[in-house]
């Protein structure tokens, strides 16, 4: 069984086990509830996140030296939101955006390393959002968090120091690979001062996500104030790094279940949260359905005019 199915199978038996524990209750209650305010904001707030992840991926692109125009990055992210939300495993669409942008740029490898550096730059800003709210404001979590930020800064002082005693030099695949690495490090973030750029562009993402959590609250019935469901969405977001889910869903409703329930909420309240998002997000994710159709639509007109030309 390859890995794409254990993933999936993951956010299923997490689904199962809540539809079990809670009932069809809060995942019906949260197709329900949603309206049309709800639906324009997620549009809106997706417009702008969606910008922003095409903005941080072009000056990553650019700095790896395989150009990307915004408008062409910004469609590309639209398309791949809508293939993560719509499909299993949640990573397709970045696959897919990684791939193309290499082909069309002439090397897949920079195309698949510029997706790759640009979604460990979001996730890094997301943790650093992430502690930092869990740490500002009450949270089920809150109590371990300086002996997890203990054991996370030893973990990552210790690979430091490990990576900095391998040998840079010679053609072993490790020295090559730390070559690599550095190099890739250097151009993608820090040349042109691209760092800025991409810390600003991930933290206007981290704040979207977080806005539309917070729609998704409201219109589940939520009435608990911000300081209060804040750290909780932040805890749902983290979440959805897991890749075992089905389209996002799984992991993200199982700790909002927790999560709501522990800070003296429900677990249904929890569960109708996340399934809300989920909602939200496919729909703010339709236009990358309109880039595909439209895609298919030239490709034959694309393949005519250049039979046209090679016969000419």
């Amino acid at each position: 069984m390859n890995g794409a199915w254990v993933r999936t199978l993951g956010g299923i038996a997490i689904l199962a086990t809540l539809l079990w524990w809670l009932g069809a209750g809060p995942f019906l209650d949260g197709l329900r509830l949603i309206d049309g305010w709800a639906l324009a904001a997620a549009l809106g707030i997706g417009v702008l996140t969606t910008v922003c992840c095409a903005w941080r991926w072009s000056l990553v692109a650019g700095g790896l030296g395989v150009s990307l125009p915004l408008s062409t990055a910004v469609a590309h992210c639209y398309r791949a939101v809508f293939l993560n939300a719509t499909l299993p495993g949640g990573l397709v669409g970045d696959v897919h955006r990684a791939v193309r942008h290499g082909r069309d740029a002439g090397d897949v490898g920079r195309g698949i390393r510029a997706v790759v550096w640009e979604r460990v730059a979001g996730q890094v800003v997301q943790a650093v959002v992430a502690v930092t709210v869990l740490l500002a404001l009450p949270s089920p979590v809150q109590s371990y968090l300086p002996v997890a930020m203990a054991v996370a800064v030893a973990g990552a002082v210790g690979a430091v120091l490990v990576v900095r005693a391998l040998p840079r030099g010679g053609q072993s695949r490790w020295a090559r690979a730390l070559r690599g690495a550095e190099a890739d490090l250097r151009g993608a973030f820090l040349a042109r001062h691209n760092w800025l750029g991409v810390v600003l562009a991930s933290t206007v993402v981290v704040a979207g996500h977080l806005a539309t959590f917070l729609v998704a609250a409201r219109t589940a019935g939520s009435t608990a104030p911000l300081s209060q469901l804040v750290p909780l969405t932040t805890l749902a977001l983290l979440a959805m790094l897991l890749p075992a889910n089905i389209g996002g869903f799984g992991p993200r409703e199982g700790v909002a279940a927790w999560a709501f329930a522990a800070s003296g909420l429900t677990a249904a309240e929890g569960v109708t949260t996340g399934i809300v998002y989920g909602a939200l997000v496919i729909v703010s994710s339709l236009p990358g359905a309109a880039v595909l159709v439209l895609r298919r639509l030239r490709a034959p007109a694309t393949a005519a005019r250049r039979g046209a030309t090679v016969g000419g």
